[in-house]
């Protein structure tokens, strides 16, 4: 559809505004800085805390690398430094490169899930570089701080990797986490300067400032050099004629990824999903012969600490052509020399595809980036309007740590920590007072009078940081094991009911298998080896209830309304459909139990009368409604950072609470992650769009590119494309 061509960039260089130490700088060798990397530097060394960001492969790991070095080799105060990863990947990748910059007195080592017991007191006792992620230092580190006291009380560097992974409720929870460890570091008398990097992002500086609760300043302007690259834009063909239907993005993404390997091009390609990231992994073996079939490999979560790392040194040392991975290997891994990347699929927001198609050319080649379209609304909105890939703006990410269900949850973890007193209202301002007297009144905290003032003390047993899951909500996770007891990989319980329930076909590194058994008492489900020719698609039915209205608006001839709404989902059962043709080859019945959802959201409330000058029948509301519904939810994401799997919908042609036909659209995480909010301020956009959604796709009856969602419930019925565009019209009059 299009070709973008990337000028290269050349390169400029700072320099600092003092020497570095010798035993650095000699580290460091013939190696100039470039400019942004000397300003974060001198910042840094100053006590200011800094946000780096700028583009792939632009050495902001160099940014704090430097100033850590600087610090813990400093003879008159003996310094410390923390570092988030999001991933595991990530941390021994910054294992690995502090490892051959060798810099005098440096300790670094990973502390994470995979750290075996014996050797965590080790890293406790003698390392001065954490390289560690959230969950470990929220469950591990700050409900045992007292065994870290020297290492806290010597903290001088907190570093927060990729801070564009921290947007919604995980973003919201990573707020709460550092705040408990400013709190802790404040007790043992440290104060650290945080550096967050970043992919390039909108507003960095206000979002590295709403995380750790303190100023931030951006560092944004790139000095970096970048070789010429190419941009194409791929969207698969259509199978007929006014079908909407196009080949499988699937099928073209792996064509793509053979036929780059074959003539000798090392290639990454990103996928959406863990199932997609097999299947992709699976037809590019099949499609390439002998030796190079070998060096294909699929990543992606779930998989054994064992199978990632040699993974991560395959791709290291070369041997490996091409990788399919999901966004776990988005992020600053170091998997230098490869020449093309290909999206299969828009990642959901600018900033994120940046990101991934700045993994190929980090070593100063020329690249290529092929995104192959997927046929949802968004991707097919974009390759009608190409220029608004390369033009517009990397989005702004939101958090909400207002949200009581996370605030509730880490306040509770701060007093278990340390006695909860008025003083600490400093780390969560008037959040705090709401928090305790909710607190206490669940018998989780008490309050005691002490002569400098009362405190709240943590009233029950065992650690309350093991009842918090920082990125789903969920604190456990479903393991998934052969008959035999063998582990296979493992599974977020939050997503369990769709991806492991009874019947489900689940894929691991190629191999397909088939769900025998979901024990959710004990949290494994049960598999056994199958032969691959079909998937599933849970079906779910859906009741919502409005439990408060605290905004409302017109917009167009519809009442938009911002609120709080109660979520009850209830999976009944599951499609079987055939792998190549989606055909149908069987319907299921399930009995599993409901799982409600509180949460915000935004809806749209329609008169009779608008539907009626529409021209829809009555019969037909139902599945006018639900057509809007599915096409807003896909273009939703032109207007917040968020992807569909964000935010959940629903469409009812007369809606208990409101009366009327409504169409919700809500945020998919308790308590909601600010994307509510942001839908309800882009309202008249966003149904601006919804319509060029569904007026420019060629297709008649409704297809993936405008109306159908991979994700719904209902198994996409019904559905009236034609009475969307018609009350769309109406609407917007």
């Amino acid at each position: 559809m299009h070709v973008e061509h990337l000028a290269a960039r050349t390169q400029r260089f700072g320099a600092l505004a003092a020497p570095l130490p010798l035993g650095v700088a000699s580290r460091l060798g013939e190696r100039q800085l470039w400019s942004h990397q000397a300003e974060a530097i001198d910042l840094l060394r100053s006590g200011t805390s800094v946000v780096v960001a700028t583009t792939t492969a632009s050495g902001k790991s160099l940014c704090y690398q430097v100033p850590i070095a600087e610090a813990v080799g400093d003879s008159d105060q003996v310094a410390t430094a923390l570092a988030f990863f999001p991933t595991k990947a990530l941390a021994h990748d910054q294992l690995r490169s502090f490892g051959d910059l060798r810099f005098p007195l440096v300790v670094p080592a990973t502390y994470d899930g995979d750290t075996e017991r014996s050797h965590r007191a080790w890293v406790r006792t003698h390392a001065n570089v954490i390289l560690t992620n959230p969950e470990m230092v929220h469950g591990g580190l700050l409900p045992n701080h007292r065994r870290w006291a020297l290492f806290l009380r010597r903290l001088r560097y907190v570093v927060v990797d990729e801070l564009h992974m921290y947007r919604g409720v995980f973003g919201t929870h990573m707020a709460h986490v550092l705040r408990r460890l400013i709190r802790v570091c404040h007790h043992y008398g440290a104060d650290p300067t945080f550096v967050f990097t970043s992919a390039t992002i909108g507003d960095p500086a206000r979002l590295a400032s709403e995380l750790c609760g303190r100023p931030v300043v951006a560092v944004t302007d790139d000095g970096s050099p970048r070789n010429a690259r190419r941009f194409a834009l791929l969207n698969p063909p259509l199978l007929g004629e006014g079908s909407g239907v196009r080949t499988s993005t699937n099928a073209e993404t792996a064509g793509a990824v053979a036929e780059l390997v074959a003539s000798g091009h090392r290639t990454i390609a990103f996928c959406a999903s863990r199932k997609g990231t097999e299947l992709v992994a699976g037809d590019v073996r099949s499609k390439l012969r002998g030796e190079l079939a070998d060096t294909v490999r699929s990543y992606r979560g779930g998989y054994l600490a064992g199978e990632r790392r040699d993974i991560e040194d395959e791709l290291a040392n070369g041997r490996i052509r091409a990788v399919v991975a999901t966004s776990a290997l988005e992020l600053g891994v170091d998997i230098g020399g490869l020449d093309a990347c290909v999206l299969n699929g828009f990642p959901g927001t600018i900033a994120s595809m940046w990101q991934q198609a700045g993994r190929a050319g980090r070593t100063s080649q020329d690249s290529l980036t092929l995104l192959v379209a997927g046929d949802d609304q968004l991707d097919q909105w974009l390759m009608r309007h190409p220029t608004e890939v390369f033009t517009r703006p990397p989005e702004p990410a939101v958090i909400n740590p207002d949200n009581p269900q996370v605030a509730d949850a880490h306040i509770a973890c701060a007093a278990f920590e340390l006695p909860l007193s008025h003083d600490d209202i400093r780390w969560w301002g008037s959040v705090l007072d709401g928090a305790v007297h909710r607190l206490v009144l669940d018998g989780r905290l008490r309050v005691r009078s002490t002569a400098e003032g009362p405190l709240a003390v943590w009233a029950t047993t065992g650690w309350p940081s093991r009842g918090v899951g920082l990125r789903s909500g969920s604190s456990r996770e479903i393991k998934i094991r052969l008959i035999d007891g063998t582990l296979v990989g493992t599974v977020d319980v939050a997503r369990a009911f769709d991806v492991v329930h009874p019947g489900a076909i689940y894929l691991h590194r190629g191999d397909t298998f088939r769900v025998v058994d979901l024990d959710l008492d004990a949290f494994v489900a049960t598999v056994e080896m199958h032969d691959g020719g079909d998937y599933t698609q849970a079906r779910s039915s859906i009741d919502i209830r409005v439990t408060s209205t605290d905004a409302q608006r017109p917009v167009g001839n519809s009442c938009l309304h911002l609120g709080g709404l109660e979520v009850t989902t209830t999976v009944v059962g599951y499609q079987r459909r055939e792998i190549r043709s989606r055909r149908i080859l069987g319907h299921h019945q399930l009995d599993l139990p409901p799982q409600t959802l509180a949460t915000r959201g935004f809806w749209y409330t329609v008169t009779p009368a608008i539907i009626e000058s529409a021209g829809v029948e009555a019969v037909d509301v139902p599945g006018t409604l639900h057509a809007i519904e599915h096409a807003a939810i896909g273009i939703l994401p032109l207007f917040t950072i968020c992807d569909r799997w964000d935010v959940g919908g629903v469409s009812t042609a007369m809606q208990a609470d409101t009366g009327l036909p409504s169409i919700f659209i809500y945020d998919a995480y308790p308590g909601g992650a600010g994307i509510a909010e942001l839908g309800y301020e882009a309202a008249p956009r966003h149904l601006a769009a919804t319509l060029d959604v569904l007026v420019g796709c060629a297709c008649t009856d409704g297809c993936p590119s405008c109306v159908q969602s991979p994700k719904c419930g209902n198994g996409n019925e019904p559905l009236d494309k034609a009475g969307a565009i018609a009350l769309l019209q109406a609407l917007l009059a």
